[in-house]
């Protein structure tokens, strides 16, 4: 299956207060490796940005009033993540205002398989900041592009992010199907291996005579 990792900004945090979107952004993963394949946009979220809103992502009402609206990009948008797993940080929060845009519109909730990177997070980091940016500090993960939250800034980090969550950072290696020169390509050091040679018994008792004849010469010597 493949699988999309998205992110979105908003209004406002509560879809109860009447906020909207302002941008989503995709990014398609297929075997964790990135398509190539994104969805991008920004929306006219048809009322005034908040002012925490506005000092977390930036975009203000005169460049957001420009931009289409969701019933614009909603066909797009639900034909982009058709059939595959739903990435998300925090995906309560995402999922309520895209849920929201629908419902708005007369349309179904998505349906889609999700992973919430933020639960996954928790269980693995109990008691510890599990923000995007200290997921990001925790996995060395460069994250200087990200002054403000943009969402194809975002789900690019995500995505680095979601792999390490699930230990999948580096590919295992099978050393049965690669040559002793290869895995010291991959691995970037000399490597090693014991080559084990079987000894005939006509070796055997020549080298046990061998050491019978030295044992007599040292001791008669």
């Amino acid at each position: 299956m493949k699988e999309v990792v998205l992110d979105t900004e908003t209004t406002g945090l509560s879809t109860k207060e009447g906020h909207r979107l302002v941008e989503i952004g995709c990014l398609e993963l297929e075997n964790l490796i990135p398509t190539g394949e994104k969805f991008h946009c920004y929306l006219n979220p048809e009322r005034k940005v908040s002012e925490s809103a506005f000092k977390v992502h930036g975009y203000t009402d005169q460049f957001l009033s420009n931009q289409k609206k969701f019933t614009d990009i909603v066909e797009e948008f639900i034909k982009f993540i058709e059939n595959k797993r739903l990435i998300i940080h925090n995906a309560e929060f995402d999922l309520s205002h895209i849920n929201n845009e629908l419902k708005i519109l007369g349309k179904k909730n998505i349906t889609n398989d999700v992973v919430d990177t933020l639960a996954l997070a928790r269980d693995k980091f109990p008691g510890s900041s599990i923000s995007l940016d200290a997921l990001c500090k925790r996995y060395r993960i460069d994250n200087s592009k990200r002054t403000k939250h943009t969402a194809l800034i975002d789900c690019d980090l995500l995505t680095k992010v979601y792999i390490n969550l699930i230990d999948q950072k580096e590919p295992k290696l099978n050393f049965q199907n690669f040559d002793i020169e290869e895995i010291s390509k991959d691995i970037g050091k000399s490597a090693y291996y014991k080559k084990i040679v079987d000894i005939s018994e006509t070796e055997l008792k020549a080298h046990k005579n061998y050491l019978k004849s030295d044992l007599k010469k040292n001791f008669f010597n």
